[in-house]
């Protein structure tokens, strides 16, 4: 008998892990877009940037007072380069992607690091949710967007 309750209890603990669905391909190509974005803004390539966003964007980042539309989208990197800051480091932490028909939300926090041309810099976190749009042309592309520092606890 205490064979079974172990092995039905071994069973109850890993059922999770063994039933929980991978994530799809789509949500694994929106993960790697996400990667491609701050590949772009670390390596201050604009124009590829600029490819990630929809025509029709609005979005809301954490250094703007007032939610923005695609033609300001590399206000906040022309706001580090303009002062000779580049981007040093930065790792991504996924958070979660879920894909709904033709769309896919992203969420994620970012740690990284401006440095200006002596090296220094101050690290910091932020959060970030991209809403992607699978369009007509069969590309995702951001349509919505949202970002804000963590708090204390780096939540």
């Amino acid at each position: 008998m205490t064979r079974i309750v172990r092995c039905t209890m071994i069973v109850v603990l890993l059922a999770p892990a063994l039933f929980a669905a991978p994530p799809s391909a789509d949500a694994e190509k929106v993960w790697s877009l996400e990667k491609a974005y701050w590949e772009y803004v670390q390596a201050n390539d604009l124009g590829k940037y600029r490819t990630l966003w929809h025509s029709d964007f609005l979005g809301w980042p954490s250094q703007s007072p007032e939610p923005l539309r695609k033609d300001h989208i590399t206000d906040w990197i022309t706001a580090h380069t303009s002062k000779g800051e580049t981007l040093k480091s930065y790792d991504l932490e996924r958070l979660t992607t879920q894909v709904t028909d033709k769309f896919a939300t992203s969420t994620y926090r970012v740690r990284l690091t401006w440095a200006d041309k002596n090296g220094a810099g101050q690290p910091s976190t932020i959060r970030i949710i991209h809403t992607w749009l699978h369009n007509a042309g069969g590309t995702w592309q951001i349509i919505s967007g949202m970002s804000a520092p963590t708090n204390a606890e780096g939540h």
